[in-house]
């Protein structure tokens, strides 16, 4: 893929400025896009936008996008820094891990908040402002914990089960105005807050790959369903693990 691939496009990306997020804001940058990105991490975002290129390549925009207005605000605030925009990546998340026995309310509302409601919000921003040029790419981060079981972590898998729904429910009901959804379910992902579980090796040697993903081995599965070598997949939830999830 050539470094001009993107070229003239404009993509928004949630929670870019560490792990695959901070990987799919310097890969959609090095392959020519113009980048909005929106977190809740004012500090982070100053770094990252000068780290990568400075505002005419990139842009930050901060705010907590678990509420609608929030949310709506925060994208027509990126859609104007842009232009316009042709791509949404989906990728805030959190991963909390608590037996389920022990999962209050709180923690439960915080979890479906960031990784489901977020979605929810964002990609209804994002298809009203696309709807009128009738094409558009949006694209979110669900995982295979939403097929498999672990331990400690219920409520992220619930979420992320309803991200690949939430998912299709989209791509059916947008395809007509010609605006692709789709979903990449990883695997666990070297990033520091993985590392810092402790539980690295014990991963990389369950997996038949005999490693951890590298984030740009995730971003490049995220780039393929956003750019315009995608013409036809809608609806669909890629799984990107290793092997740990074959299907």
């Amino acid at each position: 893929m050539t470094s001009g691939e993107m070229n003239g496009k404009n993509v928004v990306i949630t929670g870019g400025v560490k792990g695959l997020g901070l990987a799919l804001s310097e890969l959609f940058i090095a392959r020519g896009a113009r980048v909005a990105i929106i977190d809740i991490d004012e500090a982070g975002l100053a770094d990252v936008v000068g780290r990568l290129g400075g505002e005419d390549r990139v842009t930050g925009v901060a705010g907590d996008i678990r509420r609608r207005e929030n949310a709506h605000r925060a994208f027509a605030e990126a859609a104007g820094k842009l232009g316009h925009v042709d791509i949404l990546l989906n990728n805030a998340g959190v991963y909390p891990r608590k037996p389920i026995l022990e999962i209050d309310d709180e923690a439960w509302d915080y979890t479906f908040d960031v990784n489901l409601r977020a979605m929810f919000h964002m990609t209804v921003a994002a298809a009203n402002h696309m709807q009128p040029r009738l094409s558009g790419k949006i694209v979110s981060i669900a995982s295979i914990d939403a097929y498999i079981p672990y331990a400690k972590n219920a409520h992220y898998a619930a979420a992320k089960a309803g991200v690949i729904s939430l998912t299709k429910s989209f791509a059916q009901e947008l395809a007509p105005q010609g605006i692709l959804v789709n979903a990449v379910s990883p695997g666990p992902i070297d990033t520091p807050n993985l590392r810092a579980l402790g539980i690295y090796e014990d991963l990389a040697r369950s997996t038949p790959l005999g490693r951890v993903a590298d984030p740009t081995d995730i971003a490049e599965a995220v780039y393929f369903l956003a750019s315009d070598r995608n013409r036809y997949m809608t609806g669909e939830t890629v799984i990107a693990s290793g092997g740990i999830l074959m299907a």
